[in-house]
């Protein structure tokens, strides 16, 4: 009843300290650019949003994501699958056989990358989203109920003294 009264203009309502308004307001900003980089992040590492998906129920049922093989590990496979179907020792075939070597340390590269920037990146960005922010939240609506709680006590106690004054001026 307070929050729609208030919401409606029909009672006063209890302002904060303005300095813990302007946390608030960083905190909402935090949250909301810490969700975009998250989700951008998990974009960048793993393009392909079936395979996320995937990622994601492995992560819920607390599962161990299996290993994916990299494009440029696949692509490392097919050039020396070639190079040994072409003959190793033709030029064609020591070519394919070196830059797929090439290709496999790169695939092997980004698959460290996106293992270390998941743990060391992500994990803590996570973090914060599913804890702290959960906690500020979960204050932040204690701190509301609150206050509407008071702002309730506050009008209720004015209707009384303006009854009782009421009560004192007609007798």
């Amino acid at each position: 009843l307070q929050f729609t009264e208030e919401k409606l203009g029909q009672a006063e309502k209890t302002e904060l300290d303005a300095h813990f308004e302007n946390l608030l307001a960083r905190a909402d900003s935090t949250k909301n650019w810490t969700e975009k980089i998250l989700r951008q992040t998990e974009v960048l590492l793993q393009p392909n949003p079936s395979a996320r998906v995937e990622e994601f129920l492995y992560e819920k049922l607390d599962r161990k994501v299996p290993s994916r093989v990299t494009n440029g590990e696949l692509l490392a496979q097919y050039m020396t699958e070639a190079a040994n179907d072409f003959g190793p020792g033709t030029p064609y075939g020591k070519t394919l056989i070196k830059v797929g070597e090439t290709q496999r340390r790169l695939g092997a590269a980004e698959r460290d990358f996106i293992h270390s920037a998941s743990i060391n990146f992500l994990t803590p960005l996570r973090n914060f989203l599913e804890g702290d922010w959960r906690t500020i939240s979960k204050e932040r609506r204690i701190l509301q109920n609150r206050r509407l709680d008071l702002d309730a006590c506050k009008a209720r106690l004015k209707k009384a003294k303006a009854a009782e004054a009421k009560a004192a001026v007609i007798f």
